[in-house]
């Protein structure tokens, strides 16, 4: 066989690279290496070719892949990974949320290591969003309506500089109730002003969500979101927690940390990636045919968004898990039955599995929420995570600093 149609497994091409196989799917999400898949199953196989000319450019490089998708950088006792789930303090998320433990509940535990036996009662005594509110126009996605509600009440607290844990987690608790309520801003007109109105006299964060997004905050509705905000709330170190305890490593205030892993997430490659979902229903809306959309995007050498996670081998199980809650929910909604076609077509081409942005969407779907709303609801839930973070970083002496290795023009490494 010539040597550039060898392939080989997952396997020995993370032997022959010397990085841990989530690192090796990294490197195919960040398109530093292409897979094709393997014959009568869902295993992936890489050209032996591509493996070896990565491998001579690591070496060339002398890289040290500290802050390549995988690799530790940091001590952390919030969140641990594992193949079936996170573990928040020691705890399984998906054991979490299929138990109904309220998202309150699974914040404190993230903040504390303790969980309380049943769900704390945040302060409802948020500000009134209505004059930031008027500054959203029509359309703007959650990530814009975040940041500016943030922003904009950051000022108006004069005692935000208080980095004691104590008074941070009480800003923590005010601000992630008023991300939920300015969901409201997805709307527009009287909707968006009753939304605002109910979403403070909502007696939880699922509630507060539910009545900005203009759904009846009914049990199973409400069941619903605290899942999925459950799932959602930590994933050790991704990219917009990181960034959030790198602000809060220079002394950054709270507001300015959430800012900053807002800003993050915003991103297509992290929590606007169910907003490239979104965009994708509407094609397989339009087409009718799941299959034909998948070979086409292949035909095209395109991925398909949401699906395939970096960390987990045999598919993510938040997706799992979301995915069946849809179903439950209201699989038949026409959305919701297109994205559950396409994860058919996909495992029947062998492609990978379905990932948490994919099953956000189909969710969101089955509950009859509006478009931005998957979007919206990932800043909601994962800022218990970055709050987490935040105070453990606020605990460290260290600052944030990597440094970088100089290169000259040409990509090699200056001599020394």
């Amino acid at each position: 066989m010539p040597e550039d149609q060898r392939y080989v497994g997952a396997r020995e091409a993370a032997r022959l690279l010397g990085v841990k196989p989530a690192t090796l799917y990294a490197y195919v999400s960040r398109g530093l290496l292409e897979s094709a898949p393997g014959e009568g199953g869902r295993a992936r196989r890489y050209r032996l070719a591509d493996v070896e000319r990565l491998r001579a450019e690591g070496r060339r490089a002398g890289t040290a892949p500290a802050l390549r998708w995988g690799e530790p950088v940091l001590d952390s006792g919030v969140t641990a990974m594992a193949q079936d789930g996170p573990l928040y303090r020691g705890r399984p998320a998906l054991a979490l949320a299929r138990d109904g433990v309220s998202f309150e509940a699974v914040a404190e535990l993230l903040w504390t290591g303790t969980l309380p036996p049943q769900r704390p009662v945040w302060p409802d005594d948020g500000p009134d969003l209505a004059p930031l509110a008027s500054l959203v126009p029509p359309g703007a996605p959650p990530a814009a309506i975040h940041a500016l509600v943030v922003a904009g009440l950051a000022p108006r607290d004069p005692g935000r500089f208080d980095l004691r844990p104590e008074a941070v987690l009480e800003r923590a608790r005010r601000l992630i109730r008023t991300l939920a309520a300015s969901l409201a801003c997805l709307h527009g007109g009287a909707a968006r002003a009753r939304g605002l109105r109910a979403a403070r006299r909502a007696a939880s964060v699922a509630g507060a969500a539910a009545c900005a997004l203009g759904v009846e905050p009914r049990p199973r509705t409400l069941a619903a979101l605290d899942r999925t905000l459950v799932l959602l709330a930590d994933h050790e170190l991704n990219v917009s927690t990181f960034a959030a305890r790198v602000a809060a490593s220079a002394r950054a205030d709270p507001y300015a940390a959430l800012l900053t892993g807002l800003a993050a997430l915003s991103g297509p490659r992290h929590g606007a990636a169910s907003d490239r979902v979104e965009a994708l229903l509407v094609e397989l809306e339009s087409t009718g045919d799941a299959a034909r959309v998948v070979h086409e995007r292949e035909r095209r050498g395109e991925l398909v968004p949401g699906f395939g996670h970096p960390f987990y081998d045999e598919g993510d199980p938040r997706a799992t898990l979301l995915l069946e809650t849809a179903r439950e929910l209201g699989g038949r909604a026409r959305a919701a039955a297109s994205l559950f076609d396409l994860v058919e077509a996909m495992r029947a081409a062998g492609k990978q599995p379905p990932n948490v942005d994919a099953a956000l969407v189909a969710l969101r779907a089955a509950l009859g929420l509006p478009r931005g709303a998957a979007a919206g609801l990932f800043a909601v839930g994962r800022a218990a995570g970055w709050f987490a973070h935040v105070l453990e970083q606020y605990g460290s002496p260290s600052l944030l600093r990597p440094r970088a290795r100089y290169v000259v023009e040409g990509g090699g490494a200056e001599p020394a």
